[in-house]
């Protein structure tokens, strides 16, 4: 009988904005409770996108055990209900030698998928395609007075001003019948482990400060480089991301080079002020500053504990 049955299965998630020093603190983490980290930061999963999503350097790789970075690629479909299963899958043989993971990003929706789960929703990317097709050509109104008749509980409850929400809920219609409502449970799952959420923290002027720097570091490391190689798939879903969207516009000539830089930081900041709202949304989480080692140690061993 393995010895770690008996022990706490836990899962301490680091999360917060760009740039607010998650990389640093987990590693420390996992050195200090012999844990490997898996990555929720969906951008860092493509293995062509290296510099603009700041992936821990190969000297942080070799001081703990990475997932979920560079194991996809670019041309790959994935989302986070795929996400959901691929990481349970994962933490299930992690937690066999493992009592501590320690899983870091920014991601919210991947993260929460994980730990929470997300309802099993129908698909059909055929219907989401002619869906766009007819918003694309007569305008989000005639989808808006379908959606109004097919799920009215939706329609009043929803923001049916944001196209990509609209068309969700008639491709559910229309591939299952039944109103995209009906599907939304809104009850988490059970897991076989237990969470301990921490969120890292910093002034918005320190913030902000680090982003700016973060952004020139990048420039210096070879970003525009890395965006001139991937500009051919500029189109691919994965690179619809801030830091390389930025340098494409240069190179169809939207702006001059010093723009698209200004717009980095700029689209940046305004990236992690959306990250801390959503991560300010869930009460579970312990916030602290990403210099704060102790707190965070002791909120995990009391967490052990109990």
């Amino acid at each position: 009988m393995d010895i770690l049955n008996n022990q706490k299965k836990l899962l301490v998630v680091i999360a917060g904005p760009t740039a607010v020093g998650k990389t640093a603190l987990s590693i420390e983490l996992a050195k200090k409770y012999q844990a490997p980290v898996l990555s929720f930061d969906s951008r860092q999963f493509y293995k062509e996108m290296n510099i603009g999503t700041a992936k821990p350097d190969a000297n942080e790789l070799n001081q703990a055990a990475h997932y979920f970075i560079s194991n996809l690629s670019i041309h790959d479909k994935y989302t986070s209900g795929k996400f959901e299963t691929d990481a349970l899958i994962l933490l299930n043989q992690l937690f066999e030698k493992h009592p501590v993971v320690i899983a870091v990003g920014g991601s919210g929706l991947y993260i929460n998928a994980l730990c929470y789960g997300i309802d099993d929703i129908p698909t059909s990317e055929e219907i989401r395609n002619s869906l766009i097709t007819e918003w694309k050509e007569n305008g989000l109104e005639p989808l808006q007075e379908q959606l109004k008749l097919a799920d009215p509980d939706f329609y009043k409850s929803a923001d049916i001003q944001n196209p990509r929400r609209v068309i969700r809920a008639l491709e559910v219609f229309r591939k299952s019948g039944l109103p995209y409502s009906s599907f939304r449970k809104n009850q988490n799952k059970k897991r076989m482990f237990e969470t301990l959420w921490i969120g890292l923290e910093l002034e918005r002027d320190q913030l902000f400060e680090k982003i700016n720097k973060r952004v020139d570091d990048m420039m210096e490391q070879g970003l525009f480089e890395e965006s001139k190689e991937l500009y051919p798939f500029k189109d691919q879903k994965a690179l619809k991301t801030v830091g390389y969207q930025e340098l494409f516009d240069y190179l169809d000539g939207k702006h001059d080079f010093s723009r698209a830089v200004e717009l980095i930081k700029r689209n940046t900041r305004v990236f992690a002020k959306k990250q801390m709202v959503w991560f300010k949304r869930n009460p579970e989480i312990n916030w602290v500053s990403p210099n704060e080692i102790n707190p965070v140690i002791e909120l995990i061993d009391q967490k052990i504990l109990q």
